[in-house]
């Protein structure tokens, strides 16, 4: 069984270079092109999935929504697969947390995994439901499965399945709207 992640459409926020985490935001027109083409090449690739699902977030449901509809599924929500929760830096840009935040930045930016952003989780708390979350699709599920999600979600998996330190987790796995990345399910047993 494989598991096929993809990030969400772009939304304003992502055009804008904001932090978005658990802020609810929707896809723009160009978000909607892409999970349009998005689905479009699965249905003419060599790609056969049992269930798309997807996080609870606008911008993933509403890409999940266009692709099942390409593809003439249905999609389910499933809770653990949303965007890492930033907590006080969403809705700022990269340079302004680096600016309101400086020691809180220096700390995380070089502890990603355990270091809590402030009012916000660790990519450790992100892994933890989102390994739930996996866990929960691969017990239900015969066959491939496509999950529509974040970028900090499909970067943490990255960075947890390779053993790659999360530090550099943005340069090695820079993941761009509707991008599909394939992992098999043997790799989370």
């Amino acid at each position: 069984m494989k598991l096929f992640f993809t990030r969400h459409g772009e939304t304003d926020w992502n055009r804008l270079k904001k932090i978005q985490g658990k802020q609810d935001t929707e896809l723009n027109a160009t978000g909607i092109m892409q999970a349009e083409q998005l689905g479009d090449n699965l249905l003419l690739g060599e790609y056969s999935f049992t269930k798309i699902y997807s996080s609870t977030q606008k911008r993933a449901k509403r890409t999940a929504e266009i692709v099942a509809e390409k593809l003439n599924m249905e999609y389910e929500t499933l809770e653990g697969l949303e965007e890492m929760n930033l907590g006080l830096w969403e809705g700022l840009s990269w340079n302004e947390v680096e600016v309101s935040f400086p020691e809180e930045f220096e700390k995380w930016i070089t502890n990603r995994r355990y270091m809590k952003t402030p009012d916000g989780e660790s990519y450790q708390d992100l892994l933890d439901r989102v390994l739930t979350a996996i866990k929960t699709i691969i017990k239900k599920q015969r066959g491939n499965v496509l999950v529509v999600t974040h970028s900090a979600v499909i970067m943490a998996l990255l960075c947890y399945l390779h053993n790659t330190p999360f530090e550099e987790m943005v340069g090695k796995y820079d993941i761009k709207n509707a991008e599909l990345v394939e992992i098999d399910s043997k790799d989370f047993l």
